[in-house]
């Protein structure tokens, strides 16, 4: 993944309203009044969200007469996924040794070795 569009995707991703955005479109495509209506802000406001969230490439914008249907666009998702993943498999390993050490360190062997000191 190229490194702005990884940007793009994790700034869009840091505000709350954007998340709910895109949660809200996984279930299928909504109007931008649809999408406002639960929130306490502006619809100019709220537009810049969705315009934050049509450039980092999250969401796309149709034209169905007169209504500009929004729909979910999960590749740039899936990618920062990815990426993501690699990390997640780096923490997993030292969760576990993390684990082994701790279980080694609760050992009964471990305990009396202590208690000789």
């Amino acid at each position: 993944m190229q490194s702005a569009q990884l940007d793009a995707t994790f700034s869009a991703l840091a505000d709350p309203t954007r998340r709910a955005v895109l949660a809200e479109l996984a279930s299928g495509a909504r109007t931008v009044n649809e999408l406002a209506k639960p929130f306490d802000i502006s619809l100019p406001a709220f537009s810049r969200h969705l315009k934050v969230l049509e450039q980092a490439g999250l969401i796309t914008r149709g034209r169905d007469r007169q209504f500009r249907p929004c729909t979910i666009a999960p590749e740039p998702l899936r990618e920062a996924t990815d990426w993501m993943q690699q990390y997640r498999k780096l923490w997993d390993e030292r969760l576990d040794r993390l684990d082994a050490y701790l279980a080694q360190l609760q050992s009964p062997t471990s305990t009396e070795d202590r208690d000789d000191d």
